[in-house]
């Protein structure tokens, strides 16, 4: 304790706002490290490591039931040596214990409360646990480790096994060419789990998967079926018009807890709305659909406004919870709406946002949903589109002035290397779509201030940042991520200094994430804490698989370097994953884009000449997902696929393979039709 009283625990000075959230409690708390896993071998006692982060409601409500609670952690304490694990910080330690968990047969999710012997290898666990069950599993566990030691110990070693077998892949997949029918079997396999009425998968919670819906669109590209466009254009307007989706303030909740996106899980996390930023902008491109163009510009404005830091970086998250409360920021009384909104417009209002039809929720709140499309809206109603539009703007910035005057949820501060790539290459594709260059100029900031704080001049990546303190080396996802997020930034700017620290960054991967005996990249690199199991990162899930996302990029930036070596290696990578692709496309679907990359031809537009920024604005709003981008005015030769390709005073396009390409034309529609007929 402190001289006021109060409890401080070992999480002082930790820079996580999740772990700071735990510094008072009585539970004698670690950060992970070689400090608390010292202390459990000095005193032979088991490890408790519970793993959770800043905007999970459960957490919440563990911590306010059992550790904050003086009776509950004296047990903790006496038995065990306690560790608090922020899974956004570490997502290695996450994995590791998330994975044991999911072995024994449990189902995942936060808080995750895992047992290990001293040495960290987990023997037991689960998720939340109310206070009095959470006792009993003490004393429990406890007691078998002084009377059933040598069953824990068997136990430990069959699931450090399991989890070092899960994502470890042997080469040897399949080496042939891939065919047309391959991406057929990934697609039937998505569709088999997909809600055909209410977008999203089947069931409940659902969880937007933008990596899905971005195969579907370019599945569709190449074949033209029409069920795939339609699932992904379902699957966005339900969640646009869903409660998932904040209606007043833009930006979207983790996941609804209904299958029709009606009750949000309220918390915002920035890797959500960085890809629905990207799906939605890309579908835009296809469909022309304005309600995809709305949520793009309202997504970033909400950006902009709650989780973009004064340099230019993006937060990582929104809590769940205000004034103990889930939901409270963002819910309404029918009496509270008819105090902000004129009497003229209150009946649209109440319509069209269903207060107190299906948007009332609980203890007579609603949550703000739409049921229709406005033309349907409008026609039902007899109102214009235009007024309809003025009435909903302006109830809009009625009840978003109202609602920034209530208590806010709880903001976590941290920059994760990982989730603003996806962010930045978010707003790059919004800028590609719309061209609006203050969705280039943010993405570009964030860029300039992740490369300039968190990635030092050899390509080495530090995972989070707060305030001034960086630390926790980056782990695959930080790099392919952030990878990815430079070369779109290079495709849609033609600054041609994003696209050499991609290549950077992808040298030092190549050197310090490969693994031996196998042709995976590992989850963390040579100069990381080493684990009790090693991590591969292989299953596409609300994030993409880091090494998906690594092969892709090891495809791009071939073309663009001419490195046939890194080529060689994203193909290779892909087969060895191949039958697991196959088989489970649902699990797998950033490999899927992959895949359809190694069917259809992956083409590099070089544009060179004083027209190649005009040109490039021209393609921008395309949706041509199998065509990478190499603009430039003037004669790069540092990036080999600008290499003699320059003419004095005219603007040349070229479509390119590997270094080989077809003849040059002096028009981008020829240069499109190229692609077309190989298409």
């Amino acid at each position: 304790m402190d001289n006021k009283g109060e409890f401080i625990n070992h999480l002082r000075g930790e820079t996580s706002p999740y772990l700071l959230q735990h510094l008072h409690n009585p539970v004698d708390w670690y950060p992970w490290g070689g400090e608390a896993l010292e202390k459990a071998a000095r005193e032979d006692k088991p490890i408790l490591i519970s793993v959770g982060y800043s905007a999970c409601h459960w957490c919440h409500v563990m911590e306010n039931e059992s550790f904050e609670d003086e009776k509950v952690a004296e047990i903790m304490n006496k038995n065990f040596v306690c560790i608090k694990v922020d899974r956004e910080e570490r997502p290695d330690v996450d994995h590791m214990y998330m994975s044991a968990v999911q072995l024994l047969g449990g189902r995942g999710g936060w808080p995750l409360n895992c047992f290990a012997l001293p040495d960290s290898r987990p023997f037991w666990g689960a998720t939340y646990f109310p206070k009095e069950q959470w006792i009993d599993v003490l004393i429990q566990v406890a007691g078998l480790y002084q009377t059933r030691r040598d069953d824990l110990v068997t136990q430990a070693e069959n699931l450090t096994e399991g989890v070092n077998e899960s994502g470890f892949i042997k080469p040897g997949g399949n080496d042939n060419a891939f065919q047309a029918a391959d991406a057929d079997k990934v697609f039937q396999d998505i569709m088999k789990h997909m809600d055909r009425k209410e977008g999203g998968t089947l069931g409940a919670p659902k969880f937007p998967l933008p990596v899905n819906l971005e195969f579907l669109l370019h599945y569709h590209h190449h074949c033209g079926n029409e069920a795939a466009l339609q699932q992904v254009e379902t699957s966005l307007e339900k969640m646009a018009m869903g409660g998932i989706y904040d209606q007043i303030g833009g930006g979207f909740a983790r996941y609804s807890t209904d299958e029709v996106w009606k009750v949000p899980h309220f918390e915002k996390m920035l890797y959500d709305n960085g890809q629905l930023v990207s799906v939605y902008s890309n579908a835009w491109k296809i469909t022309g659909n304005p309600l995809f163009r709305d949520v793009v510009y309202q997504t970033i404005e909400f950006i902009d406004r709650e989780l973009t830091s004064p340099e230019g970086a993006f937060y990582s998250a929104l809590d769940a919870d205000s004034e103990g409360e889930e939901g409270k920021f963002y819910v309404w009384s029918e009496k509270e709406i008819a105090s902000i909104i004129p009497d003229a417009d209150l009946p649209v209002v109440r319509e069209y946002y269903q207060v107190g039809r299906k948007g009332l929720w609980e203890d007579g709140k609603n949550i703000l949903i739409r049921d229709e499309r406005d033309y349907e809206f409008c026609r039902r109603m007899n109102i214009s589109e235009d007024d309809l539009h003025n009435v909903i703007n302006r109830a809009r910035e009625l009840l978003l002035k109202a609602r920034s005057e209530r208590v806010r949820p709880g903001l976590d501060n941290k920059v994760l290397a990982s989730w603003n790539a996806l962010m930045i290459k978010g707003l790059a594709d919004a800028y590609s779509a719309f061209g609006e260059k203050t969705f280039l100029s943010g993405a570009e900031k964030a860029a300039g201030f992740l490369t300039g704080n968190q990635m030092t001049p050899e390509g080495k990546l530090f995972r989070s940042l707060r305030g001034e303190s960086r630390h926790i080396d980056g782990f695959l996802d930080d790099y392919a991520l952030f990878i990815s997020s430079l070369i779109r930034l290079w495709e849609v700017s033609m600054d041609p200094d994003w696209l050499e620290k991609a290549n950077v960054l992808a040298e030092y991967v190549m050197e310090n994430f490969t693994s031996p005996g196998t042709r995976l990249f590992s989850f963390s690199s040579v100069h990381g804490e080493s684990l009790k199991s090693d991590h591969f990162d292989i299953y596409d899930n609300v994030i993409p698989a880091s090494n998906s996302v690594m092969a892709i990029n090891l495809l791009c930036l071939a073309n663009y370097f001419e490195r046939p070596d890194w080529s060689g290696r994203s193909f290779q990578i892909l087969s060895d994953v191949s039958p697991r692709l196959l088989r489970h496309g649902i699990n797998f679907a950033n490999w899927g884009r992959l895949l359809l990359y190694n069917i259809h031809p992956l083409y590099t537009l070089v544009i060179c000449g004083p027209e190649a920024g005009p040109k490039i604005k021209e393609i921008n709003p395309m949706y041509i997902p199998d065509v990478i981008i190499a603009g430039s005015a003037m004669e790069k030769r540092e990036i080999p696929v600008f290499r003699d390709r320059f003419k004095r005073g005219q603007t040349w396009f070229y479509v390119c393979s590997m270094g080989s390409c077809k003849t040059p034309v002096d028009k981008l529609e020829s240069a499109l039709e190229q692609v077309r007929q190989e298409a």
